[in-house]
């Protein structure tokens, strides 16, 4: 393994952030639901919000592994990639492999789709809501609330099947994926591209979320 190698950077700070928030915010929001906090959940929520906007911006103007295009040309090799996990050959790659970025459009979809439902949705007695809920009827805020419980349990059985995996990963194929969730970096890997944070997108996408969240948090 040369130097270089050792110091490959394939995760972005801004992503390793996003990652270790979203595995922080997921238990705290479930809490807070159902100990009954709805002041902290919505407070929780909008910071989800803001994260997942900030995923969807970045993966479209960010570093090369945060960035959806490369992903979405890996999905063609899905099946070849499982049926070569089936016969333990497995080699790392650089960003997310073909069965992760499958992984990453299902969890960010989920995701999307909790916090996207919990803007509009309203309790039984109408007495709590998303800040959004007053755009709509009490009637369809009813029913994106039971949405909103219904997807978060699809969204826990992607979190499982994701833990799982990666528990397999690291035993079985004996490829530690958290370690450079970490750190960034890998040293079995040689660079597609370089992982950079460019300034003028960073602040391109926090002026994106930034504005988003005023207008949500200013709707009523």
């Amino acid at each position: 393994m040369t130097a270089d190698r050792a110091q490959t950077l394939v995760w972005d700070w801004t992503i390793r952030l996003f990652h270790w928030l979203i595995v922080l915010l997921i238990p705290l929001m479930w809490w807070t639901a159902e100990e009954g906090m709805m002041d902290w959940h919505r407070r929780l929520g909008l910071t989800m919000f803001a994260l997942i906007l900030f995923r969807l911006v970045w993966g479209v103007i960010g570093s090369w592994t945060a960035r959806f295009v490369p992903m979405i040309k890996r999905l063609r090799s899905v099946p070849a990639y499982v049926r070569g996990l089936i016969a333990c050959r497995n080699g790392p790659s650089f960003g997310h492999s073909p069965i992760g970025s499958l992984a990453v459009f299902a969890l960010l979809a989920a995701l999307s789709i909790q916090v996207g439902t919990g803007l509009f949705s309203v309790d039984v007695d109408g007495l709590e809501s998303g800040p959004l809920a007053i755009l709509i009827s009490f009637k369809t805020g009813r029913e994106i609330a039971d949405f909103h419980e219904l997807n978060f349990n699809i969204l826990v059985a992607l979190v499982a099947l994701h833990i799982i995996a990666v528990a397999i990963y690291r035993f079985v194929l004996k490829d530690d994926l958290v370690r450079p969730m970490v750190t960034g970096r890998r040293g079995d890997v040689e660079p597609v591209s370089t992982v950079k944070v460019r300034p003028m997108a960073l602040i391109a996408s926090v002026v994106i979320v930034a504005a988003s969240l005023y207008a949500i948090i200013n709707a009523g």
